[in-house]
């Protein structure tokens, strides 16, 4: 790693290890705890989607105020605290309306921190950004502690305990934060006016090749431990299977730096994408299989490690220093955003309806599409950075 005095690399990597710890918590657990509530699939696919909802416009607005101020650090630290706080109302909700307007709440502020703390991390790596993946990896480590843990005390305990560790976790996220240090951007080229950025057909097949990439991603995230669950899976061996595709995705980070020096940001997008086609469609129609389930879940180091290393890299690269956290904004807003409300949308009415290997067929089909789009116009435009692209 670089110069520790100039890198605050723990207080980085601790950011996003209580981060993903509270992801780890959340995303396996919450669908369970939602149906235990008494929500049927349709709600839970409406609850997931307004939590997806709010990230269309909470990081683009927050993202535009922090360039416009530079302080992204103080939006991190505001949104951090107001996200424990609106989230400790699901300690005293019942019904769908309060569940509903306390996930707006808390979502708005949820959906602001990461775009802006990826910024402020590219900011302290400056010409080192090629080392993110050593400090994300810490994020990954946070998720498969906190859902290992939480499913084993899950055979023991009630879904109870969901909301009161996502509580503490996100109360842990505001404390680091209050322990990073502020860095402010330095802009060595003219400024580019963000309009021009966007008018560049490129800009706008990646975001579209990553929102179908959330399509896909939406219903494991929403329903894939209730799928489990249907098929008598234990939670502790739930929490395993989680676990799992989080290592995998851990030791590709780990070797990230030596697989871009040998490979293209272009060549491991679209590897990631076809092992994402074969990723869902053997969720689709193996859960019978456990071995197979096994290397599905070792598929989640391309599915999500290599697909996102790729996008923060060239949201790095098309917005450069004056506009980067409206880019990681915009790349939040309308991958994991609009993306994932669609595709929490659509997972939660056919669920039912068609069952689940339509469902995750769906998603194999949505990568399908997204490795054309990706095939034909992501990465091949670049003059500035061609070398690495192409």
């Amino acid at each position: 790693m670089n110069n520790p005095i100039s890198i605050p690399y723990w207080r980085l990597s601790g950011f996003y290890f209580f981060y993903f710890a509270t992801v780890g918590v959340f995303l396996p657990y919450w669908g369970l705890y939602l149906k235990q509530r008494g929500f049927n699939p349709v709600e839970i696919g409406e609850l997931s989607a307004m939590l997806s909802g709010s990230r269309v416009i909470a990081p683009i607005l927050w993202g535009w105020i922090a360039d416009h101020t530079g302080k992204n650090l103080r939006i991190i630290r505001i949104a951090a605290f107001f996200t424990a706080a609106f989230f400790a109302g699901f300690l005293f909700a019942h019904g769908y309306f309060w569940f509903a307007w306390i996930t707006i709440a808390f979502s708005f502020f949820w959906n602001a921190a990461l775009p802006q703390f990826e910024a402020i991390t590219l900011y302290h790596l400056k010409t080192e950004a090629h080392r993110y993946s050593r400090v994300r990896l810490w994020g990954s480590i946070g998720f498969i502690v906190a859902v290992l843990g939480v499913g084993r005390l899950l055979d023991y305990l009630s879904l109870d305990i969901i909301p009161i560790a996502v509580t503490l976790l996100m109360t842990l996220i505001w404390a680091v934060s209050l322990m990073t240090p502020a860095i402010q951007a330095t802009h060595h080229q003219a400024a580019v006016g963000i309009m021009q950025i966007m008018k560049k057909p490129e800009i706008w097949a990646f975001l579209v090749v990553y929102m179908l990439l959330q399509l896909a991603h939406a219903p494991y995230y929403v329903f894939y431990s209730i799928y489990l669950k249907h098929y008598q899976y234990s939670a502790s061996l739930t929490g395993f299977l989680w676990a799992l595709a989080v290592f995998a995705e851990i030791v590709l980070f780990i070797y990230m730096l030596r697989i871009l020096k040998r490979f293209s940001l272009r060549a491991v997008l679209l590897f990631s994408i076809l092992f994402s086609v074969v990723r869902w469609l053997m969720i689709a129609w193996c859960v019978d299989y456990f071995w197979l389930l096994l290397f599905a879940q070792l598929l989640h180091a391309a599915t999500f490690a290599g697909t996102h290393v790729a996008a923060i890299h060239l949201v790095h690269l098309y917005f450069g220093d004056r506009h980067q956290g409206k880019g990681q904004a915009l790349y939040t807003s309308l991958t994991f955003g609009l993306g994932g409300m669609l595709g929490s949308y659509y997972s939660g009415y056919y669920w039912e309806s068609f069952g689940a290997g339509f469902v995750y067929s769906m998603a194999a089909a949505f990568c399908s599409i997204a490795f054309v789009i990706a095939y034909i116009w992501v990465g091949r435009e670049s003059s500035q950075d061609g070398a690495v692209l192409s």
